[in-house]
């Protein structure tokens, strides 16, 4: 059984310590976890220029893609200042306002989430966030990777600082010599950052919300395309070995066909360990019918849910935990995290589409 305790005793001495000691404690920390001497906290302008030139085209591209697609969503949601007079002479208005200083870590350890950068950069901004930090932690050789730099840049970042981990929550949330103090800090990491993160925030400093390991859940029947299914699964399995992907069904050979998919694409990935790990923590499950398997996805209330069946749009309606919905054999879900946005102002469902051809 995980000692909470322990880990909880571990990530208070380390965020006491940054308190007390910021920059230098920052540089400490980072050669005893990440195995790097820190030469510079602040990411230096000619590392943005040298991002540039390593990042290929092609994936300049898709950062680019992404990021006017989200942009399109968030800025749908962006809320014009409605004056509602509920008596003669008494009027009301609600008017949002961005928080002026936020903090964005964006995990670097077993993969780089640039797309994270995108958003929770691209809604911050729309929101009118003045000030947006960005914490990452480096890689081994102690740059940070291309694709986070550029992405970064792209969505008008400039304050980027090399140090993540729970070194990196603390200053976000105390400020030091170098690092600037924030109001409120988004975006996900492991288990010693989301509990920095409870930490700081029954100290006084806003967080977005406590991520647990990534999941997701789909139900298929015989309507789905096995080969789909299973990469669905591993593009989230593949995150870490704390991940957990569930299959509901109502058919014995959408099971058979899926688990063979599953085999042959895991022999393919680069991260397959990780993704065996979390398979191994992970269910196939054949149901008698829908009604049964919308009472247990439904309790399951996973992170991702993804509907590869006949009539999905009407079955969604019956959805009522999940944190994301994907809609049809052609609206996979190919990140694991999804977290909130500095504007989001309550708990919700997000559903998605998209059609062939």
């Amino acid at each position: 059984m995980f000692d909470n305790s322990s880990l909880e005793a571990t990530v208070s001495a380390v965020l006491a310590d940054v308190k007390q000691y910021g920059d230098e404690a920052l540089r400490r920390y980072t050669l005893q976890f990440d195995k790097v001497p820190l030469t510079q906290i602040a990411v230096p302008a000619e590392a943005f220029e040298t991002a540039d030139k390593l990042l290929g085209e092609d994936l300049k591209n898709a950062i680019r893609t992404a990021a006017a697609n989200i942009e399109a969503f968030h800025r749908a949601q962006v809320e014009d200042v409605t004056v509602i007079e509920t008596m003669p002479g008494v009027q009301c208005w609600r008017k949002p306002v961005g928080i002026e200083k936020v903090g964005l870590y964006i995990p670097g350890g077993t993969a780089p989430l640039f797309s994270t950068i995108l958003m929770l950069a691209i809604p911050a901004r729309l929101a009118g966030c003045s000030e947006i930090v960005l914490c990452t932690p480096p890689g081994k050789e102690g740059a940070i990777h291309p694709a986070v730099l550029w992405a970064a840049k792209f969505t008008g970042i400039s304050q980027v600082f090399s140090v993540g981990g729970v070194q990196a929550i603390g200053a976000m949330a105390y400020g030091t010599e170098t690092v600037p103090k924030v109001y409120k800090i988004f975006g996900p990491g492991n288990q010693y950052v989301t509990c920095a993160k409870q930490l700081i925030n029954a100290g006084g400093t806003a967080i977005d919300m406590p991520a647990g390991p990534s999941e997701v859940a789909v139900f298929a029947d015989d309507s789905c395309i096995p080969a789909f299914v299973a990469a669905d699964l591993l593009s989230q399995a593949e995150h870490g070995a704390d991940s957990q992907v569930l299959l509901v069904t109502t058919s014995e050979a959408v099971i058979a066909a899926v688990e063979t998919e599953v085999r042959a694409q895991l022999e393919k990935l680069p991260r397959r360990e990780l993704a065996a790990k979390a398979l191994s923590n992970s269910k196939l499950v054949l149901v008698r019918d829908r009604d049964e398997a919308m009472d247990m996805l439904n309790d399951y209330a996973p992170e991702h849910l993804i509907m590869a069946c006949e009539n999905d749009e009407a079955l969604a309606t019956r959805v009522v935990n999940a944190g994301s919905v994907f809609l049809g054999n052609y609206s996979p879900n190919p990140r694991a995290i999804t977290p909130r946005a500095p504007i989001t102002p309550s708990p919700q469902t997000d559903m998605l589409r998209h059609t062939a051809g």
